[in-house]
């Protein structure tokens, strides 16, 4: 056992990240993960701190808002349709209408700085990019 889990409550108590209760704690995990992923070359403890908060973030919603899993392209095109948006409205998220065009028609993926300003974008976890059976984008 680690010396770090050696006493878990002094690790709450210093302020390690916790299971998400309330929707105001959402928001601030969800703020902090969004700085994380947009962040262009993160250190290994940051894609350490990316992957449990986007577990804490998961769990948090699936309980709260249980929504049937989707392809992340599936999930862009519900965005965009919910927002009366156009490909050419995120363009510059994506880099170019052309790679919005390639990721729509499923010849290219998105990435994880795709997901970090798609997330921003339209005020989403980035977890609702990563699909039914796929893990968390590489950059």
């Amino acid at each position: 056992m680690s010396a770090a889990l050696a006493n878990p409550t002094e690790m709450i108590r210093r302020g390690a990240p916790r299971v998400i209760h309330n929707d105001e704690e959402l928001a601030v995990y969800t703020e902090a993960l969004f700085k994380l992923t947009a962040k262009p070359d993160p250190t290994a403890d940051e894609e350490e701190a990316i992957e449990l908060m986007t577990l804490l973030v998961e769990s948090y919603e699936q309980e709260r808002y249980p929504v049937a899993e989707a392809e992340p392209v599936d999930v862009l095109r519900y965005l965009l349709e919910r927002n009366g948006l156009s490909q050419r409205d995120i363009a510059l998220e994506l880099g170019s209408e052309s790679t919005v065009s390639l990721v729509l028609s499923g010849k290219r993926q998105l990435n994880r700085d795709h997901i970090a300003r798609l997330s921003h974008r339209f005020n989403v976890s980035p977890a609702v990019f990563f699909g039914v059976s796929s893990p968390p984008p590489d950059s």
